[in-house]
């Protein structure tokens, strides 16, 4: 399984070199990527695909399909960007469409809390964390980033 995840990031650059938005299609979009992780449903009747690179990756990649079956837009949602979008008060669901699936989720009980964590690249090639902490409710309390603990050139030696 790890190895397989390897494998396709080093295929992902080729893959969406493949797609062209406007043109690609839903078929396109599955030859290249395989199954989607998830389907979202998108605003105006289309559909994102959850292409998750977690837990080994540093990307998630979300495509949308259009109401007439073309690709409109594929992007990679590990961003600072989308980051500083999750805010507190926010709902798990609506920061997993915006992210993707968590590399790792872990329930804190006693304090009541569920964390969880996205690996991604801070550039120009710093594997870094970034954490959401949610209330029982999931409900975002709060974000963070930090050095990813795994990486080997985080590791204190």
């Amino acid at each position: 399984m790890a190895l397989a995840s390897l494998s396709l990031l080093g295929c992902d650059p080729q893959r969406i070199d493949a797609l062209e938005e406007g043109v690609a299609t839903e078929a396109d979009v599955r030859k290249q990527f395989g199954e989607p992780e998830k389907i979202w449903d998108a605003p105006g009747g289309g559909r994102t695909f959850e292409y998750n690179r977690q837990p080994a990756g540093h990307r998630n990649y979300m495509i949308t399909i259009g109401p007439d079956g073309k690709m409109s837009a594929l992007r990679q949602v590990l961003t600072p960007e989308n980051f500083a979008k999750v805010q507190p008060g926010m709902m798990m669901e609506d920061v997993r469409k915006m992210l993707g699936k968590p590399m790792k989720i872990t329930p804190y009980d006693l304090q009541r809390e569920v964390v969880y964590d996205w690996r991604y690249l801070q550039a120009p090639n710093t594997s870094m964390v970034f954490s959401v902490v949610f209330n029982t409710d999931y409900r975002v309390l709060r974000t963070g980033s930090m050095l990813d603990p795994q990486a080997p050139e985080n590791k204190v030696q």
